[in-house]
């Protein structure tokens, strides 16, 4: 017998143990993993499951008259509600705005932070400042800064001789997104720079020592090493800003109130249910407004796993 022969057996049972102890540990796992999966299904999917529920109801909120099953009535209705097809086109708007502005400044952000430079971490403390500050207390600061009596935008602006006589940016309606979206691409900009930020930190350098070796020039690096290796990092910052954007709710109410010509796809849902105690109808509203975020996702992991292969 061959010495090969003589230590297969041995080889067999080390595997059997091997993969015996793999599944212990796998039971263990899922064993201390689920009370963490009961709490989110419960805090997660049971209201979504009783919102999806609602919206094929006719829910009034403190009805005397008991809840009826309607179907698709809700959905049916929401095709032709001409007040939430225009919110889509506003949010739609307000979020193709300000992820593009924001990734690109963050972006650049993000590659100056990066770099070796004398008070580095100062910068770094001081850029997360307007992403700090509460969105409310933000929003109520820059709605009063647009002012166009009191406020100093104007009054800088007219000084300086960049506007001829003062501009109401927030009441009128062809400069109304602009202004709420350039006060969330200051607050938000901030924190997809931290986020790609975190994504250059973990590029080694050794690449770039590399490609400087061969040759490369820096724009050259940039597009063949930063941004496939960045892909990631952009994945998540795209996704988690498209979804707070798809959602705003708050700056919009503090900067308009629930005004027809600026209404989101949120502040629609909030008068329905609020407001009017329609439940089963903001109900669907609310799950139309889930399947357009997923829409969004959907296209953007698909995008981006397209441009890997």
């Amino acid at each position: 017998m061959s010495a090969s022969e003589a230590t297969a057996p041995r080889r067999r049972v080390r595997r059997k143990r091997s993969s015996g102890l793999q599944r212990k540990q796998t039971r263990l796992a899922w064993l201390m993993l689920t009370p963490a999966l009961l709490v989110v299904a419960f805090v997660a999917f049971y209201p979504l499951g009783q919102t999806i529920y609602q919206s094929f109801t006719d829910q009034q909120f403190l009805a005397f008259e008991p809840t009826k099953w309607v179907g698709l009535a809700n959905y049916r209705r929401l095709i032709h509600d001409d007040a939430f097809r225009h919110s889509i086109t506003v949010t739609v708007k307000f979020t193709l705005i300000t992820v593009s502005f924001e990734f690109v400044l963050g972006l650049i952000i993000a590659l100056v932070v990066n770099s070796s430079f004398k008070g580095r971490g100062v910068m770094r403390a001081v850029m997360l400042v307007p992403w700090a500050i509460p969105t409310v207390v933000s929003a109520q600061m820059w709605k009063w800064m647009y002012d166009p009596i009191f406020g100093p935008i104007d009054d800088a602006g007219v000084r300086l001789h960049i506007l001829s006589h003062p501009v109401a940016w927030i009441a009128q309606s062809n400069t109304a997104l602009w202004a709420v979206s350039a006060v969330d691409i200051w607050k938000t900009t901030p924190f997809v720079a931290l986020l790609l930020l975190a994504g250059l930190q973990v590029i080694p350098h050794d690449l770039y020592e590399a490609a400087g070796v061969d040759g490369a020039s820096k724009l050259h690096q940039f597009w063949r090493i930063t941004l496939p290796l960045l892909r990631p990092a952009i994945l998540v910052a795209l996704i988690f800003r498209t979804l707070d954007a798809l959602r705003v709710f708050d700056i919009f109410y503090v900067f308009f109130g629930s005004r027809s010509d600026t209404q989101t796809m949120s502040i629609v849902a909030q008068n329905t249910i609020v407001t009017e105690g329609n439940v089963g109808y903001g109900a669907a509203i609310s799950v139309a407004i889930f399947l357009i975020i997923g829409i969004f996702v959907v296209i953007y992991t698909t995008f981006l796993r397209v441009q890997e292969q």
